[in-house]
């Protein structure tokens, strides 16, 4: 006879946990990935001190730095999981107490934990200490951004309460240090030594750890789903970014991210109705009111 489910235990929905527990693989293979890539450069470090490199630096190279490819690919890779594990939630009606929970320990080993060993072993590693110290400020934010997403949306909603979401959303972070790093390692064919440019990163990590705690408002685009309704200039121009994000991969995520980023700074002098038409908000008076599920 089958056991009565307590009414207080947590319910878990299949499909939308299904694609928050690949955002969390993808961030464990991230990180392995970066271990592997640190393996490799460290390895013929000391090959070239002891004189016994058996390949040349340029083969040596090219080993880390697929490892590192392969890391923030799967760092993207995590960005397009935790995206659909909020959209299928809200398109059955599955949001939970439980799901949210689940997300954020997802995010904080995907968008947390792997850009910070990203940054402070392939990239800050020159700076020693200050590059580990500005890796776990990042950390740290990061989790403190979660944690209070949480807490706000565990408060009842009013009607007209806001779905914005307060602070840069951690995958973005994630995102905007990933693609950089993407795109600087392949423009100096190297993973750490990339001159001023490492300064420039550290900055911009603490940059981002600080926006993620701020109260800058950046757009949920929780009312588009997959039953958004869409017009063809729009489709035409997602197809035309998509194709050149694949054409120029090096360049085309950075520069997506950075829009993203910018436009929480910017929002504010927006007129409601362009904003409305850019974050493209549907006004429905039937809309559910802002769900509890996504915890960027």
């Amino acid at each position: 006879m089958p056991r009565e489910r307590d009414p207080d235990e947590p319910k878990i929905y299949f499909l939308p946990n299904l694609m928050t527990a690949l955002n969390l693989a993808c961030g464990f293979f991230a990180v392995l990935m970066i271990f592997k890539g640190i393996t490799e450069a460290r390895l013929f470090e000391v090959q070239k001190m002891t004189g016994t490199a058996k390949l040349p630096p340029k083969e040596y190279y090219e080993i880390s730095k697929i490892y590192y490819e392969y890391a923030i690919l799967l760092i993207f890779g995590s960005c397009l999981f935790d995206l659909l594990d909020g959209r299928l939630a809200r398109l059955g009606g599955q949001e939970s107490p439980f799901g949210r929970e689940f997300d954020s320990l997802a995010d904080i080993i995907s968008f947390g934990m792997a850009p910070a060993m990203l940054l402070s072993k392939a990239v800050l590693f020159p700076l020693g200490n200050i590059g580990w110290a500005i890796a776990l400020i990042y950390l740290v934010c990061g989790a403190m951004r979660l944690a209070r997403f949480n807490c706000l949306a565990a408060i009842p909603k009013k009607p007209n309460d806001s779905s914005d979401f307060r602070g840069l959303p951690i995958p973005m972070a994630a995102g905007f240090i990933a693609s950089l790093t993407f795109l600087l390692i392949d423009l100096y064919q190297n993973d750490h030594e990339l001159g001023p440019w490492k300064y420039i990163l550290a900055g911009a990590m603490l940059g981002l750890s600080l926006l993620m705690i701020s109260d800058v408002r950046y757009p949920s685009f929780k009312k588009v789903g997959f039953n958004t309704r869409g017009t063809f200039g729009a489709i035409v121009i997602t197809l035309m970014l998509v194709f050149a994000t694949v054409q120029f991969r090096y360049v085309m995520p950075v520069v997506l991210f950075s829009i993203f980023l910018l436009y929480g700074f910017i929002r504010p002098w927006i007129s409601q109705r362009l904003r409305k038409g850019l974050e493209v908000e549907i006004e429905d008076d039937l809309a559910e009111p802002p769900p509890s599920r996504d915890t960027r």
